[in-house]
């Protein structure tokens, strides 16, 4: 029995001491683990830090893509631009194309143009009033477009057509041109230009001044002189204030001559001067034609010439009517095309 008793007591022990040793163990690699544990948090944190940074450097880069850059607006054009050439040698080439003009103005859109570089001193819109004249047109584009693009001008070209076989009617041509450009742009320049003549100095100016502007000082076949004192026709520059003041040109004036003197008279009856550009600037090249047919000589123009002073506020732009058929955009100019339906 006492065997027994030592036999159990040492069972006892021997268990106690594996348990003891399972616990030292067990206690050891707690220990080990840790302290590696605590080793690594620095590790840990540093990691954790520099991932932060980088997802708010990659929000902030994603913010400024998604945030619309404004550019700079571009600085207003110098008053006289650095790209003119002064006096040109014109050539009329007679097998011209308008798809050659067109591949020579690729930055014409819609028979508009403005300069890239900078912001143009005024909005301008060129009126060509128009009939049976389509290679005259050709030419005046040709030297036209670059001529405005050298002179750095925000402009336009519209070309209003009279339809129908009725006398042509320059002027009331123009006041048509004038009310349909304004409902495309507020333009602040008008240029009321005949078909047959093209500049040959781009120092001669295609904008507006506080004073309404005579640009045709001379042409080639009048020996560049102006054609008599007072002359105020071919190519003109009213402001659109200017020209609505004077309402425009009179509607009445059917067949050649006359309007453009009705014009002067109602511009010097608002107290306004005409002025010109120099001589040697003011040249223009009349290209040759015959008299049209339906623009024969209006035998009335002095007649209405001495009514004036009385009509000129009732006859204009006020009383201007026509039935509008088209206004086409093609790539060099803006088309109107009208019909008056009242002779003479």
């Amino acid at each position: 029995m006492g065997f027994n008793l030592m036999a159990h007591l040492s069972y006892r022990v021997r268990i106690l001491l594996l348990f003891t040793v399972c616990l030292t163990v067990v206690g050891w690699a707690t220990s080990n683990y840790f302290v590696d544990a605590i080793q690594e948090i620095p590790k840990a944190r540093d990691f954790m830090t520099n991932f932060i940074k980088a997802t708010d450097r990659v929000k902030e880069e994603t913010r400024k893509e998604k945030t619309p850059v404004k550019k700079a607006e571009p600085e207003d054009c110098p008053s006289t631009s650095p790209y003119l050439r002064g006096q040109s040698k014109l050539v009329f080439k007679p097998d011209l194309t308008l798809e050659e003009v067109q591949a020579e103005n690729p930055k014409v859109h819609q028979g508009r143009y403005h300069p890239e570089e900078c912001k143009a001193l005024q909005r301008v819109a060129i009126l060509i009033p128009h009939r049976n004249r389509e290679k005259h047109l050709m030419y005046l584009l040709e030297h036209l477009h670059p001529f405005l693009q050298r002179q750095q001008m925000d402009y336009g070209i519209f070309v209003i057509h009279q339809a129908g076989s009725k006398k042509f009617n320059r002027a009331r041509l123009m006041n048509v041109g004038y009310l349909e450009a304004l409902k495309e742009e507020n333009w602040d320049c008008f240029i009321f230009h005949d078909v047959d003549l093209v500049p040959e100095h781009d120092f001669n100016l295609y904008k507006c001044e506080d004073q309404p502007k005579h640009l045709v000082v001379g042409r080639n076949n009048t020996g560049y002189r102006l054609r008599y004192k007072g002359y105020f026709g071919g190519v003109t520059a009213l402001t659109r204030e200017q020209f609505f003041k004077v309402n425009g040109f009179s509607n009445n004036y059917w067949g050649w001559g006359g309007e453009d003197d009705d014009l002067r008279l109602r511009v010097e009856l608002h107290r306004m001067r005409i002025i010109r550009p120099l001589p040697e600037v003011g040249k223009y090249t009349m290209i040759f034609h015959t008299r049209d047919r339906g623009n024969e000589v209006n035998i009335e123009r002095m007649k209405l010439l001495h009514q004036v002073s009385r009509v000129w506020r009732t006859d204009g732009l006020t009383s201007c009517s026509y039935k509008l058929l088209s206004v086409k955009h093609n790539p060099l100019y803006i088309n109107i095309t009208v019909d008056f339906w009242s002779d003479p």
